[in-house]
């Protein structure tokens, strides 16, 4: 009976903890979503080159949120780690390397990106009227992607040494600045596109000189690598980072390949199915919250040695994650056929939009414990691992299963295929978490019992 009693208080603490640690990320999250979407109404007054212009910058913007996003959560799970067993002096040095390290790499993408920049866009098939746009908006907009990058690994810091607090609510600031300053640059000041990347580079550097003092005043990162074996940490970083950043940039291949499949239905079905999309990606902004909260919590745990702990932690994370997930899923269900009428003011879309409504969000559950698991092998040394999830979602379980769908029942077996799909990958995720923790407990925790 006292186990009993000694395991609820446990959960309960770990609960709290998790709480604590989520909620600022959660509402940082969304204001990122929101300042995005403003962003992009406001590119959408200028005219088609604007917009096409923004459109071929996109696949290199991946390319560089892939690169600082791998080394983001080789950060988080290195440095937690190390702070488990109780090495502040290592970590602190290991913080300093990170954001050279990240400066340099970024900087190097961006360079490189400016000088093909004409290869590229004969490569994505860009008319010639859109390469003087180019010309024109890419340097401050690589400029913009440097800043952000480099506010990024700030927060990957404070996240790495357990605080969220003030990368959640710099998250919302810089957002809330971006979508006031968007206004002024582009119509005030007539900079037009360049003028959205102009407020973002203003907004990010106030970020950048509002964290990094607060970084440094609370030790989280030194310059001072004296007794710093730096090749080898910077190998154990490239270790987690090449398959993180391999993971980032899976998702918009298998996006448009999705796309793909989903344009032989017609445009009104594209568009219900990018606003469906839109709608996931707040639905499950809890989810997002959670992957960025919890591997440091993990990664303390493991350098201490803890996993009766951290198994306790993720059964916490999946449980709330299914139970959360479900009443998004009824929720949306009950409003479906307001919600598609409301965001869609064609007929033809709406009527798709509530099909997609109606299915898709059931599966969210699934799919958010698929995605905690690739953020928790990350955490746990186990980037492969990690890697090999992300793969098999998108290329085993959802694409095929996809095609299968509309092979089958058409129209609504597109829909019905996301929701089988995302259930498939979340079962195998879990599957092979189960498999890769045991591992983990071996090398790390000899004497736990999992």
């Amino acid at each position: 009976m006292r186990e009993k009693i000694g395991e609820q208080c446990t959960d309960s603490a770990l609960g709290h903890q998790l709480f604590k640690m989520t909620w600022p990320m959660m509402f940082g999250v969304l204001s990122l979503m929101s300042f995005q979407l403003v962003d992009s109404a406001f590119i959408g007054q200028l005219g088609i080159l604007p917009l096409a212009a923004q459109g071929f910058t996109l696949p290199m913007q991946m390319v560089i949120i892939g690169l600082q996003v791998g080394l983001g959560i080789a950060t988080t799970s290195l440095i937690s780690r190390v702070l488990g067993q109780g090495d502040n002096e290592r970590a602190k040095q290991l913080g300093g390397l990170v954001v050279v390290t990240g400066a340099i790499s970024v900087f190097a993408i961006c360079l490189l990106i400016w000088f093909v920049r004409a290869p590229i866009l004969q490569l994505l098939s860009a008319p010639p009227e859109v390469y003087p746009v180019v010309d024109e908006y890419w340097p401050v907009w690589l400029l913009s992607s440097w800043t952000g990058a480099m506010l990024y690994f700030a927060y990957s810091l404070c996240r790495a040494n357990g605080n969220t607090m003030l990368p959640g609510s710099l998250m919302v600031v810089t957002s809330v600045l971006n979508m006031g300053l968007d206004p002024l640059f582009i119509f005030t000041l007539d900079m037009g596109l360049v003028g959205a990347a102009w407020a973002t580079v203003a907004a990010f550097g106030i970020g950048i000189v509002i964290v990094y003092p607060k970084v440094l005043g609370k030790h989280w990162m030194s310059m001072n690598w004296h007794d710093l074996d730096v090749p080898a940490s910077m190998k154990e970083l490239a270790n987690i980072m090449a398959p993180a950043m391999l993971s980032q940039l899976l998702p918009p291949l298998s996006s448009m390949l999705a796309t793909k499949l989903v344009a032989g239905f017609g445009a009104a079905t594209v568009a219900a199915w990018a606003l469906g999309s839109r709608m996931e990606f707040f639905a499950i902004v809890t989810v997002l919250a959670l992957t960025m909260s919890m591997p440091p919590m993990v990664g303390r745990m493991l350098g201490n040695g803890d996993m009766p702990r951290i198994q306790a932690l993720i059964k916490i994370a999946v449980k709330f994650v299914l139970l959360w997930q479900l009443a998004i899923a009824v929720l949306l269900y009950i409003s479906s056929p307001w919600l598609s009428q409301m965001l869609a003011s064609e007929k033809a879309v709406s009527d798709v939009l509530s099909v997609h409504l109606v299915w898709v969000p059931i599966s969210l559950g699934p799919l958010g414990v698929c995605m905690l698991m690739v953020s928790i092998c990350n955490a746990l040394a186990m980037p492969m691992r990690a890697l090999v999830i992300s793969s098999l979602r998108l290329f085993v379980c959802f694409l095929p299963i996809l095609w299968l769908g509309a092979q089958l029942l058409g129209l609504k077996g597109i829909f019905i295929g996301a929701m089988v799909g995302n259930v498939f990958a979340g079962v195998l995720a879990w599957v092979l978490y189960q498999q890769g923790v045991k591992r983990v407990a071996a090398k790390f925790c000899p004497d736990a019992s999992i």
